[in-house]
């Protein structure tokens, strides 16, 4: 579910070319999955988003607010011309 929410906000916010590349990568670690994306859209910092509720008019806007609450996000940076982000998941 995170992956997924992740991935819509890159398509549907990012504003990269359609061609761009987007790449995950998941390692599993002690008590946690993590998951490492990459992307060439607009810089954002999940970390510092705010976030105003749901968007009723579209039918969404929760996505960050899922992700938030599901996982950690341990990383981010903005590189050569790419967001780079680190999400930690727990596992039992």
């Amino acid at each position: 579910m995170i992956t997924e929410e992740w991935l819509n906000n890159i398509i549907e916010h990012g504003s990269a070319l359609p061609t761009a590349r987007i790449i995950l990568r998941f390692r599993r670690a002690p008590g946690l999955v993590l998951l490492k994306v990459s992307d060439a859209g607009k810089s954002f910092d999940p970390r510092r988003a705010v976030f105003d509720g749901p968007n009723t008019s579209r039918g969404g806007g929760a996505g960050l607010a899922l992700i938030q609450a599901w996982c950690r996000i341990a990383d981010y940076r903005r590189q050569r011309g790419r967001n780079r982000l680190v999400f930690e998941m727990s596992i039992p």
